[in-house]
């Protein structure tokens, strides 16, 4: 299932904190969550949002780096999408086989290994139109769509 948040703002911040309180959700149904960030600039806001978005809660997680032990089992992975290649990108992806929140532009090629897939779109004209693009590609391929407007 390929679920799109769809948030009226067009805030940066916003869009994170709506991303944290996700992420949240996620590991207190118990998955193992896999944050697909498009570039190290978000990948270091969501680590630090993540420690401090909500006041009594802890979040914890680990940002992928070439570094980091692949076999490293924190509830949450950020990996990050630009300057990797396709197998640091897919060994990052194998980590967390549960559910991806994908916040690259585009559909990863490792998408189809999760049981779910969550899009967050926000109404920044770009990041909305990429949106759709990528709603394109899922519905093409015959993927069960549930929107969700926040």
């Amino acid at each position: 299932m390929i679920d799109f948040y769809i948030l009226s703002s067009n805030s940066t911040d916003a869009f994170f904190h709506f991303v944290c309180r996700l992420t949240e959700k996620a590991i207190k149904a118990k998955n193992q969550v896999f944050i697909n960030s498009s570039n190290i600039k978000d990948a270091n806001t969501l680590d630090a949002m993540l420690w401090t978005f909500s006041q009594g809660s802890f979040i914890p997680h680990l940002v992928m780096t070439k570094e980091c032990a692949a076999s490293n089992r924190e509830p949450v992975i950020i990996g990050i999408e630009e300057n990797n290649t396709e197998t640091e990108k897919s060994d990052q992806a194998e980590n967390h086989c549960d559910l991806m929140i994908n916040l690259a532009s585009d559909v990863p090629a490792f998408f189809s290994r999760y049981t779910r897939v969550m899009e967050v779109v926000d109404s920044d004209p770009l990041r909305k139109e990429k949106g759709r693009l990528r709603y394109r590609f899922y519905k093409d391929r015959g993927y069960r769509l549930k929107h969700h407007n926040i």
